[in-house]
């Protein structure tokens, strides 16, 4: 498994990384539109919808939303838009404290469903939000897809490691503490590196690498509440599309939580 991981990123990152540094801004929400689509598709199939058609009609509605904020968005309403996602992704830490094995049943399919596009919509806006800021765009889009890729590799690391307490063994029992500890100095790593890169003085520096942290913090919720999304469909893996990782929402689930909450520190730091 880790043969296959290792492989499908060396071949995808590179790509990534291309894209976010070398196409245009529209060329890059295409991407996205295309990440969210396949994301959707699978998020339909997690969400109970059995029918390929109405699997379809569903992800082409997550694309059409996300077309529509693109375009028609004014930018003065994002900052708006990430703020809901934010209060979102605080409603499911409260959610996933408070989770049993007996609520299973309690779940039904129209929720679920709504859940897809309160997931998908503010972090595909996010990122085509964060790439489009003038001059740095490209750079801090790059920045915040290394920050969680090293955190997921500091925590799976750490976690086969050193792994012994459970952090939520209802909702994902393979995930510790220590791989969150492993992927907190990770993130550290990375933050200094962007303080060095964006601040002007000391207080700045230590805003910037507390939003690091807290985005990485994000992006283990990100990665938990898909966890619990499968746990109540009964399945592993969202797909099968990317060989060692699952399907596209397992290689995106940290991230759908981590680039609003990402973009929404830039804003309130003024560097976006």
């Amino acid at each position: 498994m880790l043969k296959q991981r290792v492989i499908t990123a060396l071949i995808l990152a590179p790509l990534v990384v291309a894209a976010v540094l070398l196409l245009p801004n529209h060329y890059l929400a295409l991407i996205v539109a295309l990440v969210v689509s396949v994301g959707g598709w699978e998020w339909a199939r997690l969400s109970g919808i059995e029918t390929s058609f109405l699997q379809i009609v569903y992800s082409g509605s997550l694309v059409l939303c996300l077309v529509a904020l693109y375009y028609l968005l004014p930018s003065a309403w994002v900052p708006g838009v990430m703020l809901f996602s934010v209060v979102w992704w605080l409603l499911v830490v409260w959610r996933l404290t408070r989770y049993h094995a007996d609520q299973q049943q309690s779940d039904r399919l129209l929720m679920r469903a709504t859940e897809g596009f309160v997931v998908l919509l503010p972090a595909g806006l996010a990122l085509v939000s964060i790439h489009r800021i003038h001059t740095t765009g490209p750079g801090l889009l790059l920045f915040v897809l290394i920050l969680i890729w090293s955190a997921d590799i500091g925590a799976y690391f750490a976690g086969h490691r050193w792994g012994k307490h459970k952090l939520a063994p209802q909702v994902s029992p393979g995930k510790t503490r220590e791989g969150v500890y492993g992927a907190m100095a990770s993130a550290l790593l990375c933050a200094v590196f962007l303080s060095f890169w964006l601040a002007g003085s000391l207080g700045q520096s230590l805003l910037i690498v507390l939003l690091c942290l807290i985005t990485m913090l994000a992006s283990v919720v990100g990665d938990l509440f898909e966890s619990l999304t499968k746990r109540l469909q009964g399945v592993k893996d969202s797909g099968q599309l990317l060989p060692g990782h699952g399907g596209m929402l397992d290689r995106i689930d940290s991230l759908t939580a981590a680039a609003p909450v990402f973009l929404f520190g830039l804003i309130l730091l003024g560097e976006a």
